[in-house]
């Protein structure tokens, strides 16, 4: 279990340190259902990661992904997801804004204050596994996972921890919301600015590294 466990530390960072979902969040909760609809987009951006994650190990189980050529093709597939978040990391660091520019957000950000409890939860939803960059990252996990030829039990606690990982930075925003009333709003207002501002720097980074790992574990395997 240990090296399973092993396996998804790298992606489950990868995850929690997108910004986007980050920026949501505080934006979510600078709204006047935010004690509401904070918690509720948690909700939906663990069920996102956890079923994911869990048809992803249900597919790789299926084909016996710890043995024979079922390896070889999980590992051909992880050299593939590598190779996408490559061109992923060097998209995001060509598209960074230019000195003095304003970063462009995505335009529903600008629509956050209308949401509604079920919204908030789709949103979780929907940038925690439907998001590409996000779902190349839970893939990558949960192949990793399988290729450990683990029980399914250890498979289960793996990916516990993977979500739990990938939870801790949307959970940040709401932490400070919650217990840090007095300096929330700029704490919250700062790490917003600094999310934006790096956006596309912080995404290039940890695609090109993760990239590099899943090709690099694809090729060993």
């Amino acid at each position: 279990m240990e090296q399973a466990i092993g396996q998804v530390l790298s992606f489950g960072v990868g995850v929690s340190l997108s910004p986007i979902p980050i920026i949501a969040m505080v934006l979510m909760l600078a709204t006047a259902r935010g004690r509401v609809n904070g918690p509720a987009f948690i909700v939906g951006w663990i069920v996102g990661l956890a079923v994911a994650g869990t048809i992803t190990l249900l597919v790789a189980s299926g084909a016996d992904a710890a043995s024979g050529d079922s390896s070889d093709g999980v590992s051909g597939v992880k050299i593939g997801l590598g190779v996408l978040l490559l061109l992923v990391a060097a998209r995001q660091w060509r598209g960074r804004p230019k000195d003095g520019a304003e970063p462009e957000m995505p335009g529903w950000m600008k629509t956050i204050d209308a949401f509604t409890l079920v919204k908030a939860t789709g949103l979780g939803v929907l940038l925690s596994a439907v998001n590409p960059k996000n779902l190349l990252l839970v893939v990558g996990a949960a192949l990793a996972i399988s290729q450990t030829g683990v029980s399914t039990g250890d498979q289960a606690v793996a990916l516990a921890v993977f979500v739990v990982i990938g939870t801790v930075g949307p959970g940040i925003p709401l932490v400070i919301f919650l217990f840090m009333r007095e300096k929330a709003d700029r704490l919250l207002g700062e790490l917003k600015t600094w999310m934006t501002h790096s956006n596309a720097a912080i995404m290039a980074v940890l695609c090109l590294v993760i990239g590099a790992k899943l090709i690099g574990d694809g090729i060993a395997g």
